[in-house]
Formats: structure tokens, sequence, C-alpha cells
């Protein structure tokens, strides 16, 4: 069966992160656990929370993993197995809870503001669901021992998820909501991973060509448009490299592929 991929323990762990935070979501330690969040990390330069936020941006996402493409095609089908969940968890999330923005309930004078000042739709935070669908379904596709390495990939999306308190985005229910979302969304996306086809693996195959004309799309949004925050155009341009030239190494993995066959 599918669902017998992981452990039972696996499966309980978004029900019990999005129980264990339900004085979060709740608003029981609102808005005094915000301000909290929001200016303890003042410290820390709003470029680095923003490029955070960044991980949770779908054409962020596409730079940062497109190496994946030509060293780990499988990691990268996990994720994109994992996105339809995230979207839909987010979007059916903003469109049946009314849940204002902490920027609207909060003096804004208590509170460090980063970027534009958003007022409504607040629940779940969709940059945290996505980061931890991402890093999740990546993180569940590795063998057991691979995971005891690579726990910074979780630790990625919790800073994404912690960036959305540090602008002054989201409640902190919001995104430990975000959380046991996208980790649903994680589990889900391995489970549609084990049905694909082996030869979407392939370098050759038209699939990942077309991940690879996603990845481009990736470059062309992060070269021509702002991406949440202005203080990301830099680290922009730098992914949009790092995207473009994974693109073309898999261009010629692919192409050698297509020869030898």
């Amino acid at each position: 069966m599918p669902f017998s991929l992981f452990p039972a323990r696996l499966w309980l762990l978004p029900l019990l992160v999005f129980v264990l935070s339900a004085p979060l979501w709740l608003h029981v330690w609102e808005p005094g656990m915000f301000v909290f969040l929001n200016q303890l990390c003042l410290p820390v330069a709003a470029p680095v929370w923003t490029g955070l936020s960044l991980l949770g941006n779908g054409w962020g996402v596409l730079a940062v993993t497109a190496p994946l493409l030509r060293c780990a095609p499988r990691l990268m089908w996990a994720w994109v197995c994992a996105a339809p969940f995230a979207i839909v968890f987010a979007r059916v999330g903003k469109a049946y809870l009314v849940s204002p923005r902490p920027a609207a309930e909060v003096d804004n004078a208590q509170m460090r503001i980063v970027g534009e000042v958003l007022h409504n739709v607040s629940m779940p935070s969709g940059h945290t669901t996505t980061a931890f669908a991402v890093a999740s379904a990546i993180f569940f596709a590795l063998t057991p021992r691979q995971r005891k390495r690579h726990g910074w990939i979780l630790l990625l999306a919790l800073g994404a998820g912690l960036s959305r308190i540090a602008v002054g985005a989201h409640w902190p229910g919001d995104v430990a909501v975000g959380i046991s979302l996208g980790l649903l969304a994680g589990l889900l996306g391995n489970v549609l991973l084990a049905s694909l086809p082996a030869r979407c693996l392939d370098a050759s195959h038209w699939s990942l060509r077309l991940l690879a004309l996603l990845v481009l799309c990736a470059v062309y949004f992060l070269l021509t448009e702002e991406l949440d925050f202005a203080e990301n155009l830099p680290l922009q341009r730098l992914l949009a490299g790092v995207a473009l030239l994974s693109v073309l190494a898999f261009a010629m993995r692919s192409a050698r592929a297509l020869k030898a066959s």
C-alpha cells in the first residue's frame, strides 16, 4: 500500500505539530508571542530574513533546487510531487479562514515590517507551507541513513517560517499551521513519487526536460521581477545564475543520454 511507505509515527507528525501549536493558532498567546519573536529577530539584518523567505516562493524554490535536475532528479521530483498538495492546502485555508495579519492588530511602531504592509488573508502562511513541503519532501525521499546527515534541510525551512514573523507578515500560529500542512504535503508527495515510472528519472525523458523549462521560467522571473522584497534582488540574480548553469549542465547530460540511446 502506498501509505505504508512511511511508519505511522511519521504520518502522525503533522497532526502532532498542529495539536501542540494550538495555543498559537487559537491566539491564546497572541499578540505577545508575535511581538516577542519579531523583536527577537531585530538584530539580524532584514536581507537575511527576506532571503530565507524566498525559500517559500515558487520561483525561488525552482532556482534553489535546480542543481537537483542534474545530480539527483528523484529529489527534484519529490518536491514537485508535493507542490500541488501544498498549493491546495494554502489556497483553501486562505479562502475559507478570515484571519487578519499582525499589522492589522498590532501597533506598527512595536514591530518590524519589511516590504509591503499586509493586513488580510493570514492563515496559513503560504511561504511556510511551501518551504516545508519542499524540504520535507526532499528529506523523506532520502534513506534513513541519509536523513541523519541532512537535517539542515528542515532547519532551512524553519528559518523560512521564522522569517515570516521577522518581516511582520504572519502570526506564529500561521507559521505553525504552515509547518503542519507542509509536512503533510511532503509525505503525500513521496506517496505520489513512488507511483512515478522509473523512466521519469532518465535525463532524456520529456518530463525532466519540461522541469528544466520551468527552471528557465524561474530564471526569467528572478531577473525581471521583484519577488516579495526589494532586498532580494541581489540574491535573485545569484540564484538565476545558479539555475541557468544547472539547466546547461542538465542539457548536456540529456543530450548525451539521447545520443547514447
